[in-house]
């Protein structure tokens, strides 16, 4: 279980010039336990706001908050190891260690938590089944598909057993039937183990999945919808 709280949150880039105000202002909280998605055109800061709260970028002003710790004040080592015990991330560009099979891959972070061997060997070939992925678990990303190694990055994430998951366009380069069993196996540990989900996706079938939905433009909230559950 776990809560975000992002307070005035401000990125600049500079880019040339005149700098970029990636986020400008942002302040929302997401509750334990919510399934909520990002949504808006490219550019409107969707995934700069997932990295501020993943720490893999910091604010250039305001604060975000993972379960009360300010994770701007983190150190490099400190936001890792946040990322390691209580993050679990679906990258849009997989972020798959090439050299190591899907097996491997989907075990790493757990090896990283210090998971027993046993333990991670059956969280992942369990997770890699349930992402479709069953026979697959001794190919390399160089032998897997866009939409396959997607499916690890996916497996990956929900592994290692996180308070919260963090998606960035996390059914992008998935069929239709892998797509409705991905949204329906996050849609479980949300209800069933209390796991915060939040997308940033252009995908309606996400949207129309989520309980809350947040519409960004150009860095800024422009909407905030909260919907009952089913």
């Amino acid at each position: 279980m776990s809560t975000v709280s992002v307070q005035s949150a401000v990125r600049t880039y500079d880019q040339g010039p005149i700098p970029v105000r990636a986020l400008d202002g942002v302040d929302f909280t997401l509750e334990s336990g919510e399934f909520a998605a990002l949504m808006g055109p490219s550019g409107s800061g969707k995934t700069t706001l997932l990295n501020l709260i993943g720490g893999l970028d910091t604010a250039t002003e305001g604060r975000v908050f993972v379960d009360g710790t300010d994770v701007g004040a983190l150190d490099r080592t400190g936001r890792s190891d946040l990322r390691r015990d209580r993050i679990g991330f679906i990258f849009q560009s997989y972020n798959l260690v090439p050299v190591l099979t899907a097996r491997e891959n989907t075990e790493f972070v757990m090896m990283l938590q210090g998971v027993p061997a046993a333990e991670r060997a059956r969280r992942a070939t369990e997770m890699l089944a349930a992402v479709g992925l069953a026979g697959m678990e001794d190919r390399r990303p160089s032998e897997l598909s866009g939409g396959q190694q997607q499916r690890v990055a996916v497996a990956r994430a929900i592994a290692t057993k996180p308070a919260i998951v963090l998606a960035d366009e996390p059914t992008a380069n998935l069929d239709s039937e892998t797509k409705a069993d991905l949204i329906a196996m996050m849609r479980r540990l949300n209800e069933e183990e209390g796991v915060t989900f939040l997308f940033s996706t252009h995908d309606p079938e996400v949207i129309a999945a989520a309980r809350r939905v947040i519409t960004l433009r150009d860095g800024r909230i422009a909407n905030d919808e909260r919907r009952g559950t089913d």
